[in-house]
């Protein structure tokens, strides 16, 4: 990695930091998500930068991929899970916190950060990626909580925000290897439940997956703006309804149909149970991981 690169990892960081930070200070009881997400997303606007996804605003027991529809009548309460990302030119930063508006779930976050910092603490080139998850689920099961078993960090690379290796929220075996000069997202779930997450409503989310012929022009021409404008990163439903208006809708749908996008389903804890969200993007070194997104 060269010294613009990472000055360019280091920009995401710190602008996805500061973001988070506004959405901290936007995130009260009975708050729409829809204006948190709304203003949030001028912030950005602002700052000249675009979004590596959606920013995912999601309520006790869905655990991630819910994000605001477009006229979402939804409040801020109970567990809330804000997990947001900003590319700039592509050098994505990731980064979750959890906010508790009923204040029973003191105890579960404590451990769940406490696990996030250990991690990171653990992470440096060559440790291998089971090690990570290992610390994760200790420090969580520790509590008598559970880890989200089924879902997990990520290696990221520029413009691709799951890329390589996955980062575990167990030990479970795999031998991979953390690489000196790489950037990975940590980020353990715990839950008082079963700690495993099952797919619940679509979402509001969606990708670009491949590229196949369009007949309609109204259509063609919103899947050349997917593919100019957000590439290989997720984008929002609202996002092109706000562009194209709320005909576009017909034309998601299409688009889904013939398996040229793809859209995500919110991912929800299978016994109901209320979750928590931490994860911080670092960039790993010889002897340490330097964190790239900080409050």
């Amino acid at each position: 990695m060269d010294s613009k690169e990472l000055e360019k990892w280091k920009k995401a960081g710190e602008i996805t930091s500061q973001i988070m930070k506004k959405a901290l200070q936007l995130a009260k009881p009975g708050v729409p998500l829809l204006e948190i997400a709304e203003n949030l997303e001028k912030e950005a606007e602002k700052l000249k930068v675009g979004w590596a996804f959606p920013i995912n605003l999601s309520i006790n027991e869905i655990t991630a991929h819910d994000s605001p529809l477009y006229e979402d009548k939804r409040v801020a309460e109970g567990l809330l899970k804000i997990d947001l990302g900003i590319s700039v030119d592509g050098y994505i930063a990731d980064m979750a916190r959890t906010v508790d508006f009923t204040g029973k779930h003191k105890e579960m976050m404590k451990v769940n950060e406490e696990a996030l910092r250990e991690a990171i603490k653990t992470a440096k080139d060559g440790v291998e990626v089971r090690e990570i998850g290992k610390v994760i689920h200790d420090r969580i099961t520790g509590k008598k909580f559970s880890p989200v078993r089924n879902l997990s960090g990520h290696q990221i690379d520029r413009y691709v925000i799951h890329a390589g290796a996955n980062i575990p929220n167990y030990d479970n075996g795999n031998s991979a290897k953390l690489e000196k000069g790489k950037i990975y997202a940590i980020e353990p779930f715990a839950t008082a439940g079963e700690g495993v997450v099952i797919e619940g409503k679509p979402s509001s989310v969606y990708m670009f997956k491949q590229a196949k012929p369009v007949r309609d022009k109204k259509t063609r021409e919103i899947l050349e703006f997917i593919e100019k404008t957000y590439s290989t990163l997720p984008f929002s439903e609202r996002w092109i309804i706000k562009k194209f208006g709320l005909r576009s809708l017909i034309s998601l749908k299409t688009l889904k149909q013939e398996e040229i996008i793809h859209q995500f389903t919110q991912l929800v804890e299978k016994s109901r149970a209320p979750t928590s969200h931490f994860e911080d993007t670092i960039l790993v070194e010889k002897d340490k991981a330097i964190v790239l997104t900080n409050l």
